[in-house]
């Protein structure tokens, strides 16, 4: 089994660490633009299986020859660029995952359903933490009942100790975690997609370890569920929690227009707004002590009887291996689902969001011997 590693950034390096832990991959090909980034990915890894490759991931041939003889591809790179990346390994007939990150694009990979069809390949995008993993939570509420109604969901990466105003660490990309704090939200309210503002609808959370939380909407969570579920589906919901105070203080910024896409001009210097608060998010980068938490309420019917399912998370980094919590949150539901891709385990061809592709009880049961344990409980509504 060969498999294909684009990005060696800190979701790529948590995605190669479980695929070369858990797996037989015969050979891991790494590549990045960055060349320092990729050799000290290579040297952390320090494994022969692994092979790298300066490679611009913009250009679909050199993707499409790179990836020949591939048995999955992975990007963990911008969502800017897997559109691209699912057209090159469409043509290389090698299977794809990513992390996804944007509906627009995801609604663009989805039109390419009939030709991967023809090539016999299966292109899975938006499979990280959220998007990805509770697409797959809603997948497998809806195997356990016998119809679903409300769906509740969330999640929220958050530093173990709080300091600072914003009590808050940068732990994926800062031009992601402006993205969701900016598009539109999708939600469905009596079986309807309805689209809601980002940050808005805040509202408290108590969880049993953690204390107080705030949730409010932030887009592309959800992703496809909206869609894949509106008209069976009465009300579905996901929002991001953070400790209270986070949505208000990022509305403050984007109502200076921190957010603007546009460029202004600052002492003779032409500046884009949102590029600058993208860097100074960074700022926010702590030392990847954090943990994930994940809320999932789900209401309905089994055999004639009201029941309500819930489901729990709360994952910390790991101080051994220097993988976060997001990290291990979103790479490693993406490596196990390149390893189905690869061998065979996912079947379906053509391109599915997560909740049509992804056998939901195999690939929690995969989370769960990572120490990843999500279970769900039952009680009557």
């Amino acid at each position: 089994m060969r498999i294909a590693l684009l990005g060696a950034g800190l979701m790529g390096r948590a995605v190669a660490y479980d695929l070369l832990r858990s797996s037989e991959p015969e050979e891991l090909r790494l590549a990045d633009a960055d060349e320092k980034r990729l050799d000290a990915l290579a040297g952390w890894l320090d494994d022969p299986r692994v092979r790298t490759e300066r490679l611009d991931a913009a250009d679909e041939r050199a993707v499409a020859r790179w990836i020949d003889g591939c048995g999955a591809l992975v990007s963990a790179t911008s969502f800017r660029l897997n559109l691209g990346l699912a057209r090159a390994a469409i043509s290389a007939k090698t299977h794809f995952v990513d992390m996804g990150g944007n509906e627009g694009v995801v609604a663009r990979q989805l039109a390419l359903d009939g030709e991967a069809k023809k090539r016999g390949v299966t292109v899975i995008p938006d499979m990280g933490l959220a998007p990805g993993l509770v697409n797959v939570l809603v997948r497998r509420a809806a195997e356990l009942t016998d119809r679903l109604d409300t769906v509740r969901l969330r999640v929220g990466g958050l530093p173990q100790q709080k300091h600072g105003e914003w009590e808050y660490e940068l732990v994926f990309s800062a031009e992601g975690l402006v993205n969701e704090y900016r598009e539109p939200c999708r939600v469905l309210r009596e079986g309807k997609i309805v689209t809601q503002a980002p940050l808005t609808e805040v509202e408290t959370v108590h969880d049993a370890e953690l204390g107080e939380l705030e949730a409010f909407h932030t887009s592309g969570g959800s992703s496809t569920l909206p869609k894949t579920f509106a008209g069976t589906i009465r009300s579905l919901e996901y929002k991001t929690l953070r400790y209270p105070g986070h949505a208000r203080l990022v509305r403050a910024l984007f109502e200076l227009g921190l957010d603007g896409e546009g460029e202004v001009e600052v002492d003779g210097q032409k500046v884009k707004p949102r590029r600058l608060l993208e860097k100074l998010f960074e700022n926010l980068a702590g030392e990847g002590r954090d943990m994930v938490v994940l809320h999932g309420e789900f209401t309905g019917e089994r055999d004639g009887q009201p029941l309500k399912l819930s489901c729990r998370l709360l994952d910390y980094a790991d101080g051994k291996t220097g993988l976060t919590a997001m990290m291990r949150c979103t790479g490693f539901p993406v490596s196990v689902t390149a390893r189905m891709l690869a061998d065979g385990r996912i079947t379906e061809r053509g391109v599915f969001p997560p909740e049509r592709a992804v056998p939901a009880a195999e690939l929690l049961g995969e989370l769960d011997r990572r120490g990843i344990s999500i279970k769900f409980t039952q009680s009557v509504p």
